[in-house]
């Protein structure tokens, strides 16, 4: 497989680029925007799997009327720190933004703030979210269902999916600490970034329709849990909070992304927030993280590794670099995004894996 051709942009060229387009699909402005803005974030911190090259899934999934751009978006707060956010099958993107704004809000006032999302599309990256909660000084977790494509330790058929979960802590003055992880070895995201760029795949990230490690993108049919046993764990946790919990569909009943463009995918999403000053105090906990980052950075590194670092730094260094020097698209997926076309018609009704069956 050889490498794809890349092309330098501005995060304001990406956004707008992208908002134009998600427009020409059938979005409202204050849709397009959130989605755009956060795609853009995505790329502008290295995470292409979830950036510009998702645009033409979503402008076709938009376009054949499986996102809702008129929603009746309702919020029923159950008790002074718990609510529930219903999207209506809008894009993820907004509605996730809604609920983060909502669970801050809470914990502000309780200390705790407790939002459930559910009937809401794909969301993007979670990092976008809980990266707002530490910057107004507050702790964020995040997790999200998605659909069956994970083969289980001890099983040979996908169940679960990926199942995000990410958390951010913040600092009194420098950058959080913000992970975002699947619960796969690699995430699903990554897998199309590199179909995208024709690259190779790391050995231990899928198998093939035969259950056989696989490093061809193209070949994956499952996906595989971190740490076995215990990754089948997490996104078993993460499904019953997302799903079960918020009455939402679970396990191999979630729906899939591909199959069907013009219908609603009602998934469930769960943030978190927790504000340091009902606990601790928020001056105690800056100085306690404060502590552990500088054990962290001051601890000897390993071969291979110039220093030690916490969650988020590397995200940070490489938002950096790019704003310096452009974010890196494929050339081919910035062609499609100043092109005149909304999408070519080529996701509706394929597998899990983006395949058609």
């Amino acid at each position: 497989m050889s490498e794809e051709k890349m092309k330098l942009v501005t995060f304001d060229e990406l956004k707008s680029l992208m908002k134009n387009k998600f427009m020409k699909a059938g979005l409202p402005e204050i849709h397009a925007e959130a989605v755009a803005d956060h795609l853009a974030y995505a790329d502008s911190r290295g995470v292409h799997s979830h950036g510009a090259v998702r645009v033409e899934y979503y402008s076709e999934r938009i376009n054949k009327g499986g996102s809702n751009p008129n929603p009746n978006i309702t919020f029923d707060q159950k008790s002074a720190s718990i609510g529930i956010l219903d999207g209506d099958n809008a894009v993820g993107h907004y509605i996730a933004q809604l609920g983060t704004e909502k669970a801050i809000e809470l914990a502000k006032t309780t200390g705790v703030g407790v939002v459930g999302m559910k009937r809401l599309g794909h969301c993007g990256t979670l990092s976008y979210f809980v990266r707002q909660a530490t910057a107004q000084g507050l702790i964020m977790i995040s997790m999200c269902q998605s659909d069956p494509m994970v083969v289980l330790y001890g099983g040979a058929e996908p169940y679960f999916g990926t199942n995000p979960i990410a958390f951010g802590a913040p600092r009194k003055d420098g950058a959080p600490i913000i992970f975002d992880m699947a619960t796969t070895v690699g995430a699903w995201g990554k897998i199309l970034d590199s179909r995208a760029k024709g690259k190779a795949i790391p050995a231990d990230w899928a198998v093939d329709s035969n259950g056989n490690p696989t490093t061809d993108p193209n070949a994956v049919a499952g996906l595989v849990p971190i740490a076995g046993a215990k990754g089948s764990g997490l996104m078993m946790m993460v499904d019953i909070l997302c799903g079960a919990l918020l009455g939402q569909p679970s396990g191999g009943s979630v729906s899939s992304m591909y199959a069907d463009l013009s219908a609603g995918r009602e998934l469930g999403q769960i943030h978190i927030v927790l504000n340091p000053e009902f606990f601790a105090g928020l001056e105690s906990f800056y100085g306690t993280i404060e502590k552990m980052v500088g054990e962290i950075h001051g601890m000897k590194p390993a071969e291979g590794f110039s220093k030690v670092q916490y969650p988020g730094e590397r995200s940070d260094a490489t938002f950096e670099r790019y704003q310096q020097n452009g974010i890196p698209i494929v050339e081919e997926i910035y062609d499609y995004l100043v092109s005149d076309d909304i999408h070519f018609d080529r996701y509706d009704g394929m597998d899990a894996f983006a395949k058609k069956g």
